[in-house]
């Protein structure tokens, strides 16, 4: 999964598609992420005791990474992430739009 935390998506598929948000959780093993104001669903919730609210609840839920795209902060377009060796052989994020290393 080339998206992390934090980073800023734009979804390409599905219900909310053309929506843009930050990534707030990512489950690598899953291959999903989560993203903020993205992907609302409504869960029924029955009462807990006194800690939990009783009736319909919208959240957020976890989409497929691959019906996100990374927005790059450098050219402000979606684009695929590529891996680029430094010199001092560290592996980083590249936009393969710019070429600008995203880490």
């Amino acid at each position: 999964m080339n998206i992390k935390k934090n980073d800023t998506v734009l979804v390409i598929a599905g219900k909310d598609k053309g929506k843009k948000g930050k990534i707030r959780f990512a489950f690598p093993r899953e291959n999903k992420v989560q993203v903020d104001g993205v992907n609302y669903i409504k869960k029924h919730a029955r009462p807990r005791g006194d800690a939990k609210q009783a009736g319909i609840i919208e959240r957020e839920a976890p989409l497929h990474a691959s019906n996100v795209m990374l927005l790059c902060p450098k050219c402000s377009k979606p684009a695929r992430v590529g891996i680029k060796v430094l010199d001092n052989g560290n592996r980083v994020r590249c936009c393969k739009v710019c070429k600008e290393v995203l880490d």
